[in-house]
């Protein structure tokens, strides 16, 4: 990986995690002020205050640890891109394969993508 795709790999990391941090972790519902926010936040992460203050304001001289990135996506519930990026293909090329499928074993190609979907969104534990 070059250098400069290192550099934007971390910042989208660090632009992330201060998204969360903002949103889910201290939303604006916690207090109008900021620094509130950002103590509850290094309370909630048990980081401290200068951390999460440098990563609430994506500060660019910083990058965020896996461990770190873990501990925001349990708290939140929030995954980082890739792994759903990769299940969303997935059932797009089932559903695109079953769609072009015109075998007569269950009906129409359309039922059996729409059964697809639904058993993904089953498994994958969403709430509606």
């Amino acid at each position: 990986m070059s250098e400069k795709s290192s550099e934007n790999s971390e910042m989208s990391e660090v632009a992330f995690a201060s998204e969360m941090l903002k949103s889910a972790i201290a939303p604006a519902a916690i207090s109008s002020h900021i620094g509130e926010r950002i103590r509850a936040a290094a309370v909630t992460l048990r980081w401290s205050q200068s951390r999460t203050k440098d990563i609430w304001y994506a500060d660019p001289r910083v990058s965020i640890k896996p461990r770190e990135l873990r501990q925001i996506e349990e708290i939140t519930g929030v995954r980082y891109g890739r792994e759903e990026l990769a299940n969303i293909d997935a059932l797009i090329s089932r559903a695109d394969a079953l769609l072009v499928d015109e075998s007569p074993r269950g009906g129409s190609p359309i039922l059996a993508a729409l059964r697809a979907l639904v058993g993904a969104v089953d498994r994958a534990g969403a709430r509606f």
